[in-house]
């Protein structure tokens, strides 16, 4: 049984990390988690992120090749967003499953279903067959995803919690830099080549069945799950389903405001959306160091840097200030990630921790599906994209207004 964390803690002094930094123990050896088992976690983190980035390069490549099948406008931008909208929908099924039966045997056998299923499109020939396997990853993901998160939170308290909640930021915003790049370069001559990515799924599977353990639930609520703090958690979701919208508005429209002020090269837009995407880093690696100033200043500023720089980009009458816009949003969105994230699992206990999580993680990428939908629906009542990324900053300083007036603990 892992032990608690209530007095000396054995095995802390000899992993360098003070008393309050630890989190659950090995149920065997009695020590905190080591650099080889938060490595294999922050590595699943990116499986989701693969696969909402890998194969945007191809999407028009693709739907060429299945140009003859019936609704192939329709459904062909479903294989690139159908993943999300299925973590979105179960996360916090897995999140009751993570807390049930335990972290370990989920994760791995997510892993090992999520590369045979992201790999099976490269030997499929119809699309709705290809549609099929995108929702099974979509499946797999919100399991790795839940355990991931709630495993990270497991590890670690205090201020270990905090730097390793912005390294999974930091490692997942590369990771997205990374795997955008390697989805244009593989997909270049055959839209399947990107799917044999998918295989790091087995390995990565192997090493989390060596390394990652999972912690035991008390005695005193290993019987039944103790019922989620509802009431507790709502504005905290909410604020999540919003944030997720913010954080991927410059990801997902930045290319487009681009294109209207006339910037059409592929590398040019490839280049600056890295720039940006090193800012979202850089946000991530600064949380750390603030993140003592809690919530109450955390999420205002996260909320505001966003809004404004996506003002900035969505008004921006030139490149060079639509592409600082772009910084300093995504600089923001580097903090809210996680800020929300220490904000939602702070205050829950181990046994409450994987529903927790998976509820945050849904909110989450909820709000990565309903983003394209939403600024689609603004330029269509506005005056184009642009503007309605305008307003989505304007929505995110309201919230910064709001969070900062309920005062979040």
């Amino acid at each position: 049984m892992s032990q608690t964390l209530d007095g000396p803690v054995p095995g802390a002094a000899a992993t360098g990390l003070d008393a309050a930094d630890v989190g659950a123990l090995h149920p065997v050896t009695g020590r905190p988690a080591g650099r080889a088992a938060i490595a294999v976690l922050m590595a699943a983190s990116c499986m989701p992120i693969l696969g909402a980035v890998l194969l945007s390069p191809v999407l028009p490549t693709l739907q060429r090749a299945f140009a003859g099948t019936p609704g192939v406008d329709a459904l062909a931008p479903l294989v690139l967003t159908a993943p999300a909208l299925m973590i979105a929908l179960l996360a916090p099924i897995a999140g009751r499953i993570v807390d049930a039966v335990g972290r370990k045997r989920l994760l791995v056998g997510a892993l090992a279903v999520y590369a045979l299923l992201g790999t099976a499109p490269v030997l499929l020939d119809s699309l709705p067959a290809v549609l099929a396997t995108r929702i099974g990853v979509g499946i797999t993901e919100a399991a790795i995803m839940t355990c991931c998160t709630t495993l990270t939170a497991d590890y670690s308290a205090g201020s270990r919690r905090a730097k390793l909640f912005g390294l999974q930021t930091i490692v997942t915003t590369l990771a997205a830099t990374v795997f955008f790049g390697l989805g244009g370069a593989l997909g270049s001559n055959d839209w399947r080549t990107p799917f044999w990515l998918y295989l790091v799924g087995l390995p990565l599977a192997v090493l989390a069945a060596v390394l990652v353990w999972t912690p035991t639930v008390p005695a005193r609520v290993a019987g039944a799950l103790p019922p989620l703090p509802w009431r507790r958690m709502l504005v905290p979701l909410a604020v999540s389903l919003v944030g997720g919208v913010v954080f991927y508005t410059p990801i997902v429209e930045l290319s487009y405001v681009l294109d209207g002020l006339g910037v059409t090269e592929t590398a040019a837009i490839g280049g600056i959306a890295a720039l940006a995407s090193l800012a979202t880093a850089a946000g991530a690696a600064s949380f750390p160091r603030i993140v003592r100033r809690g919530p109450a200043f955390l999420l205002p500023l996260a909320f505001g840097l966003a809004g404004v720089g996506l003002v900035v980009m969505g008004l921006a009458p030139a490149v060079p200030v639509a592409v600082v816009g772009a910084v300093v949003a995504s600089a923001g969105t580097g903090i809210m990630l996680p800020s929300l994230l220490t904000w939602v699992v702070s205050n829950l206990s181990l046994a409450e921790r994987g529903r927790g999580t998976g509820r945050w993680t849904a909110a989450l990428f909820l709000g990565e599906f309903l983003c394209p939908l939403l600024v689609i629906a603004l330029s269509g009542a506005l005056s184009g994209i642009a503007v309605a990324v305008a307003v989505v900053g304007g929505l995110s300083i309201v919230v910064a207004v709001v969070v900062k007036a309920l005062r979040p603990a």
